[in-house]
């Protein structure tokens, strides 16, 4: 028998808390040379990433971010039960195009500037239901492509004033289960960008217990 998970109008609580067991992050050439740089797991020279187009780009920058992912959990795409991820592009385009080597089943969002927070919370949710017990949850947004689908296309060389806003070149990718992961996939220190081992709080609510 199920407890009401549901608390207030709009937050919930897990009866077994989730956790995050590995992360992986992959950033354009900019973001290499900003404050955070040293922390991506990624910093690309090339914001083509070795392809003929931005999307293409965008796409395996989030291959990138999950097989990171993956990689530090020492888990195989096989393991994976669910994908949730998406991007800044029409149809969910990079990460259709991004999840497609993984082969695992995918869920494409569009969440614009929440994507991220709404794979996490979508994810954290399939693996407290018990519906797999390792999901993905990944997104991603590049300034070339960006700027073709919602702005000026870089083609055009138009004269971008200092006050524009620019979308990151970047994606993120984090894998959520039912077990806690060991010692040594963890950091205490925010330099060496480790993450901490605890469970998935109801973020902003009251009824957050921020139990591990």
């Amino acid at each position: 028998m199920y407890m009401n998970a549901m608390k207030g109008t709009q937050s919930i609580a897990f009866s077994e808390s989730p956790y995050l067991v590995s992360a992986g992050s992959v950033a354009g050439k900019k973001e290499g040379e900003g404050p955070l740089g040293k922390y991506f797991d990624i910093a690309s020279e090339d914001d083509l990433f070795g392809e003929k187009t931005w999307e293409l780009a965008e796409g395996t920058m989030q291959k990138l971010a999950c097989k990171l992912a993956l990689k530090n959990a020492g888990v195989q795409p096989e393991e994976v039960r669910y994908l949730f991820g998406g991007d800044l592009l029409r149809q969910g385009i990079a990460t259709s195009m991004g999840a497609e080597e993984l082969q695992i089943p995918v869920f494409g969002l569009f969440g614009a500037c929440s994507t991220s927070g709404e794979a996490l919370a979508l994810a954290a949710m399939t693996v407290a239901a018990g519906y797999g017990d390792l999901v993905l949850a990944a997104t991603s947004s590049h300034f070339g492509s960006a700027e073709k689908e919602f702005r000026f296309p870089l083609g055009y060389a138009n004269q971008r004033p200092l006050s524009s806003t620019w979308t990151v070149t970047g994606s993120g990718a984090f894998l959520v289960g039912k077990e806690k992961p060991g010692a040594d996939q963890w950091s205490d220190d925010w330099e060496n960008c480790g993450l901490w081992a605890e469970g998935f709080t109801e973020y902003g609510s009251v009824y957050g217990t921020g139990s591990v």
